[in-house]
């Protein structure tokens, strides 16, 4: 997928239970295309993981920062 793919990908997820409003920042959804090379796969582990580093640090929205923690998280070994 392209940049603007990975946007919507993660866009329609959230929409499917019922969230409409923007989650991901654009850094954040850039930084998971980045580094899921737009792979639906690796975007859904990804995205979930940002997900529970952004509930994890009582935010609100996932951010860069989230989105680093993910991507520590899910490319460790």
């Amino acid at each position: 997928m392209t940049a603007p793919e990975t946007r919507d990908y993660l866009a329609h997820h959230l929409s499917l239970v019922g969230r409409t409003d923007t989650i991901f920042s654009d850094d954040a959804a850039e930084l998971i295309h980045t580094t899921s090379r737009g792979l639906p796969r690796a975007v859904n582990n990804l995205g979930l993981q940002a997900l529970v580093a952004t509930y994890l640090e009582n935010k609100t929205i996932v951010d860069q920062s989230a989105a680093r923690a993910a991507v520590a998280e899910v490319t460790a070994e």
